[in-house]
């Protein structure tokens, strides 16, 4: 199941030590890290795109399951101004795993390109009878698309920037089914350990194809690679 490894920091009362990171085969270990504030990942963004006119930057939050995007993407929300924050899981709610990118694109992405608002109901929204809308005002400066095959192949073209986080996989599972667990996700704790190993069964085949870390300008650490203040993030280059 496990590949490549990456360097991680395990806490213990005592110390703080380096242990070794699991990665699933195929995915390259990100490194050197070095620590940096969100205004230093922005710039990183912001320097790897074109400046848009008329439209927002749209950057894509990827990563595998419960590695930390949509905690990143709320601290880049809070650190830009005129930005929001897009979910893929609103978009695939009760969608097939990774058959949503036509929905993304039409809906979302493509009149944000054009400059234009976006309201969007998906279609599961209202067979499923869930209230409300993705909205976005026109005139942000940045759209942030947050989940697992947010930056995929199929809709690269329209995206900005890539940003990969990438965290240690045992720990993301053990951390992805307690939150589940938590939040009532699958109405008890079996069903929850049940509907997670089947993600995981589309998931890491779907990126192994998919490799979105190839097109990222750069890597955030969603497991402690390097002692780190509270404001600060682990960033490193995009392995190639």
């Amino acid at each position: 199941m496990t590949g490549r490894l990456a360097w991680r920091l395990a806490r213990t009362p005592e110390t703080i030590r380096i242990m070794a990171m699991s990665l699933p085969a195929g995915e390259p270990a990100a490194g050197p890290w070095r620590a940096a504030s969100v205004s230093d990942l922005v710039e990183i963004v912001v320097a790897a795109t074109n400046l848009p006119s008329g439209r927002p930057r749209i950057v894509a939050v990827d990563g595998r399951g419960a590695s930390g995007k949509s905690s990143l993407a709320a601290r880049l929300h809070q650190h830009v101004a005129r930005s929001a924050v897009v979910h893929t899981d609103d978009v695939a709610w009760h969608e097939s795993f990774f058959g949503w990118s036509p929905l993304l694109t039409k809906n979302v992405l493509e009149p944000l390109r054009r400059g234009e608002n976006v309201t969007f109901r998906p279609p599961a929204w209202a067979r499923h009878g869930r209230d409300g809308a993705i909205r976005l005002p026109a005139g942000l400066d940045l759209v942030l698309i947050e989940g697992v095959g947010a930056g995929q192949r199929e809709h690269s073209g329209l995206i900005d920037a890539t940003i990969w986080v990438q965290s240690d996989f045992v720990d993301a599972e053990q951390r992805g089914i307690a939150r589940d667990i938590a939040h009532g996700t699958n109405d008890n704790p079996a069903q929850t350990i049940a509907f997670w190993h089947k993600w995981m069964a589309e998931e890491l085949p779907f990126l192994a194809a998919d490799r979105p870390w190839e097109r990222a300008c750069v890597v955030v650490a969603g497991s402690p690679t390097i002692p780190l203040r509270p404001d600060q993030l682990a960033l490193a280059p995009a392995p190639r």
